[in-house]
Parts: structure tokens; sequence; C-alpha cells
């Protein structure tokens, strides 16, 4: 079974492993967040070495089609996220 983390069960095991109440590593993913949607909005990657990095990439415009009535439309050009893992996650899932 998949199990995942939602955002106040990660800031507990944050504080818990850095010794913070579970306020203070709250208020550090938030800033996080902060950081990475403003670094992003202006074009800038953010990387931290060995665990991840995240940067906007450009998309081209294209033609797609309706699911539904499979009517071709246009899709615009526009910017997307990519997230890259760093050794350190890729070892942890390979393990």
């Amino acid at each position: 079974m998949l199990m995942s983390l939602n955002k106040s069960e990660l800031a507990s095991a944050i504080a818990a492993k850095a010794g913070l109440t579970k306020s203070d590593s709250e208020a550090a993913l938030n800033a996080l967040q902060e950081v990475l949607v403003e670094s992003l909005g202006k074009g800038e990657a953010v990387k931290i070495t060995g665990l991840l990095s995240v940067e906007r990439v450009e998309r081209a415009a294209r033609t797609g089609r309706n699911p539904r009535t499979g009517e071709e439309i246009q899709i615009p050009a526009g910017y997307g996220v990519k997230i890259s893992a760093g050794s350190l996650l890729k070892k942890a899932v390979s393990a």
C-alpha cells in the first residue's frame, strides 16, 4: 500500500528530526513554498544538491484533441514545472 505524508504530517516529522517545534517547522515549510513559487515565477531554478531540482520549462504551442468529442484544439504555449530527483532520492527508492 502506498503511503503519503500531507503537509501537517511532514511538518511534524521535520520537527521531530530537527528538534524544532511543530510551528517552527511549519513556518520553515511555508517559507520554502514561498521561495519556490517566487523563484519559479521569475524563471529561476531551485536546486537542493543531492535531493532535487525544480525548474520552470517552456511548453510550445501544439495541437491537441478533445477526449470527449475527438475535435482538434489548439493548446497555447505556456510554462510547466520540471522536478528532477537528486542522487539521495534515487538511492532511497532503489534500495
